[in-house]
């Protein structure tokens, strides 16, 4: 196995839940390889900061079952410029660090990819966003817990609606992809879901409501954010204008769906990336993410993380609609 000192490890871009069961798991088996670990605080802007935390054994003791990242997170414009990505990688050869593991989305791959090339600088990508949106995984960190917040979310808001015989208009996150939206319709029972990655009929939903309305029954609609015809407040407009209002409401999850306890499948997901990039690191592989294959465990080149993947599941989107009542 290769010889590293130390390596560092950054979250970047949306926190996800299982991010820091990730950073423990990254931790704990560099130690136990006797190497050093650096947290970088806040993601790429730390690396230009010159934040670091050095983590040891207890420093991730009792994160596995918190949500968000304790390392922060955020989206650096900065790392664009090659002046500052320099400085950065002064400030981590100043540390000794030897190789960096970044947590986050594409956005976050790019520039590490990029990084890596420039300075020869191993580096390992973990898939951590909510929106399972990475190209050459099936699965990303965060996307169960979210999809779990979401269906318990609209579980909440059915009962209201059954109760009042009203259509909500619910609208997820996304980041401009249908995937966490077609996820959730298919098991929150939903009776019609928006996604960007298709060009909806909008007369023939606007039949839809009126079947809906017509049998005083309740209807939940799920709409990705960035829809094409922009998300759940754009689409009540619509119906505004046709007179279909007047039982129909919206309801923005917002930042919930981030948040909370990761759910079983994130924590062992998480703790399973973080240990295999352990493993790639001292094999001198870089360049390469974590991911998910057919249920194993694999990697891929960071260039094909880079480009955003379509929803993988569209039969869900016929089971959908085939078990709508209306």
């Amino acid at each position: 196995m290769l010889k590293i000192q130390n390596i560092a490890v950054l979250t970047s871009g949306g926190d996800s839940p299982g991010m820091n069961a990730c950073i423990r798991s990254i931790t704990r088996a560099a130690i136990y390889h006797e190497i050093g670990v650096y947290g970088v605080i806040d993601g790429f802007n730390g690396l230009i900061k010159n934040e670091f935390k050095p983590l040891s054994y207890h420093d991730v003791s009792n994160i596995l079952q918190r949500g968000g990242t304790i390392l922060g997170t955020a989206r650096c414009k900065e790392f664009l410029d090659p002046d500052q990505r320099k400085i950065a990688y002064t400030n981590l050869k100043q540390l000794n660090i030897d190789a960096l593991i970044v947590i986050g989305g594409d956005g976050s791959f790019k520039g590490a990819s990029i990084f890596s090339q420039e300075f020869d600088l191993p580096i390992i990508g973990i898939p951590g966003t909510i929106d399972n949106d990475i190209n050459g995984t099936d699965y990303t960190i965060g996307f169960d817990t979210a999809l779990n917040n979401i269906v318990q979310a609209i579980d909440k808001i059915r009962d209201t609606a059954s109760s009042h015989h009203r259509v909500f208009l619910v609208e997820v996150m996304g980041n401009n992809s249908g995937i966490l939206a077609l996820n959730a319709a298919a098991a929150s029972g939903a009776e019609e879901v928006f996604m960007p990655e298709r060009q909806e009929d909008l007369t023939l939903f606007e039949d839809k409501i009126k079947r809906a309305l017509a049998a005083n029954k309740s209807s939940i609609i799920v709409i990705a954010e960035g829809d094409q015809i922009g998300g759940a407040k754009e689409v009540y407009e619509y119906l505004k204008q046709k007179g279909l209002t007047d039982k129909v409401r919206v309801s923005v999850l917002g930042h919930l769906q981030r948040g909370g306890s990761p759910s079983f499948k994130d924590r062992l997901n998480a703790t399973l990336f973080g240990e295999q990039a352990i493993v790639l690191l001292l094999q001198g592989k870089s360049n390469l993410m974590i991911s998910i294959t057919n249920g194993k465990v694999t990697s891929q080149n960071l260039a094909i993380a880079e480009k955003a993947t379509q929803p993988k599941n569209m039969d869900y989107l016929k089971l959908i609609r085939k078990l709508s009542v209306y």
